[in-house]
């Protein structure tokens, strides 16, 4: 609220300023007019910073301005227009920053004030209005709505950056960069859907890093994190624009591989695998990684995103139960293993 209350006071001065001067009030009221109109702003705003409850205490700051528009409205002896100009844009601010509830105690704090300020004064109440202080409303009317507009267009932005990452957060893998199991699922389902619609091609394929448990015992799991690591940067790098990767869990990767067959999809995966295993770590020479891929096309027998992705894990289980470091297509129609042997885990 700092900017928009430094420019209303300030501009807010003139329109007080003309409204009063009619009046002839005595020298103390303009030395209070002055602080108020230049001074308050930056008061209410060290306020606000050094406070232990900063929301709270410009909640507060808010009431004190409506307290003291209405004393100036007092004051003016409720001049119809400088006032209704004022306390309007007062009450903007309440509603603005507190909604309903704020607006009903500004209101509140600007007729007490406005009764502070006429017993105080005792002005002619509803005075003519001049062509003075008409002009002296207008950049009020004009200007102060603007800076309004600006602080509220810039929230706006702040809330939908923030928005935003939020939303990449709650869908992106932590220690990877990666989506994470759900985003990734969820994509599946999608593409799955179109591949039913459009018919399209497409191929899912699942990636397990071998041996990724021995080493995490032999290296500990600050290596077996940048093993982790260093595969989703492999995925980001070798695989295309369209391809869609993410962590499934664990040591398991998930890719689906929009408009590819089976032959192109095979053939993209198979460098990745030997990217990997050519690898050498500069640390460690002595870590060798390999990787065993499951690939399934889409196909007219599939029912759901579920069984499309059974048939990804099956060729994943039969890549892992001949050997590893292989890359295996899918095999329609191949049931469900009930467990996975220790030794392939």
């Amino acid at each position: 609220m700092y900017v928009p209350r430094t420019v209303g006071l300030g501009i807010g001065f003139f329109t007080v300023a003309a409204a009063l001067y009619p009046s002839h009030p005595p020298a103390w009221v303009w030395v209070a007019l002055v602080l108020h109109g230049y001074g308050w702003s930056h008061m209410a705003y060290l306020l606000a910073k050094h406070s232990k409850k900063p929301y709270a205490a410009e909640r507060r700051n808010l009431i004190y301005d409506s307290l003291l528009g209405g004393f100036w409205a007092g004051a003016m002896g409720l001049n119809p227009l400088p006032t209704v100009t004022a306390l309007s844009m007062l009450a903007m601010n309440n509603i603005a920053a507190g909604g309903p509830r704020l607006f009903l105690v500004g209101c509140g704090a600007q007729i007490a004030g406005a009764l502070v300020g006429w017993f105080m004064l005792l002005p002619a109440l509803f005075p003519a209005i001049t062509q003075v202080q008409v002009y002296a409303c207008l950049p009020m009317l004009v200007i102060y709505p603007m800076a309004i507009g600006l602080v509220c267009y810039r929230v706006a932005v702040q809330l939908s950056k923030s928005k935003k990452a939020l939303e990449k957060l709650s869908t992106t893998d932590s220690l990877t960069g990666l989506m994470n199991h759900g985003a990734w699922k969820d994509l599946l389902t999608v593409e799955f859907n179109n591949c039913q619609t459009l018919n399209r091609q497409n191929s899912v394929a699942l990636i397990d890093i071998d041996h990724f448990k021995t080493i995490n015992d032999t290296y500990g799991h600050i290596i077996g994190d940048n093993v982790l690591k260093q595969l989703s940067g492999v995925l980001t790098a070798g695989l295309r624009e369209t391809d869609l990767a993410g962590r499934y869990g664990g040591d398991e990767f998930c890719v689906i591989l929009p408009d590819t067959t089976l032959a192109q999809a095979t053939d993209i995966l198979e460098r990745l695998r030997r990217t990997v295993h050519e690898h050498t770590h500069s640390a460690l020479p002595d870590l060798k990684l390999s990787l065993s891929i499951g690939i399934a096309p889409y196909a007219s027998h599939l029912t759901d995103a579920g069984m499309w992705l059974h048939e990804a894990d099956m060729a994943l289980y039969d890549a892992k139960s001949t050997g590893r470091n292989r890359v295996t297509s899918a095999k329609p129609g191949v049931r469900a293993c009930e467990t996975l042997s220790p030794e392939l885990e």
